[in-house]
């Protein structure tokens, strides 16, 4: 990535533009710094309870009609539950990490994404991307427009 602040002092970038209609070269190029993002930062999604209470929620009348099917959703919403109170995603300058607690479980470099998609726009429920050689569903456990945002600033899609 090219920083197009590289070789700018610090008081130019702060130079304010006082009654002046016409914009130079130098200017053009303050302007378009300013709206790089910042993407090495690290970010840590916040959890998002939507799908698991959804599930539980639901679960509750399907045990008075049919209580095999309502325990499954019940243990499947329970389940997603613990996973997004003790899961914790981050984005970093070069990779996608998944914690548990303060373990490192897993991590995927950028450099080996091949595409991402989530599913479905008006209620996001599953985030999937592709490796080199693997393909990862993940259900939306945390919070989607954040997810969505990292996800376009570090890894664009091709």
């Amino acid at each position: 990535m090219v920083d197009l602040r590289q070789g700018y002092n610090d008081s130019l970038l702060t130079t304010k533009i006082e009654d002046s209609c016409l914009l130079t070269k130098q200017e053009i190029k303050i302007v378009i710094s300013s709206s790089v993002p910042n993407t090495t930062a690290t970010v840590e999604l916040k959890p998002s309870y939507n799908i698991p209470v959804v599930l539980v929620l639901a679960a509750i009348p399907l045990l008075l009609v049919q209580p095999w099917v309502g325990g499954v959703f019940a243990i499947f919403g329970l389940f997603l539950m613990f996973q997004a109170v003790t899961l914790r995603l981050q984005f970093t300058a070069t990779d996608f990490d998944i914690y548990r607690g303060e373990k490192l479980i897993r991590r995927f470099p950028y450099q080996e994404w091949q595409n991402w998609r989530i599913f479905w726009n008006g209620f996001p429920i599953l985030f999937y991307f592709k490796e080199v050689n693997s393909i990862h569903f993940l259900p939306i456990l945390f919070d989607p427009k954040a997810l969505k945002s990292c996800l376009e600033q570090r890894c664009p899609r091709i």
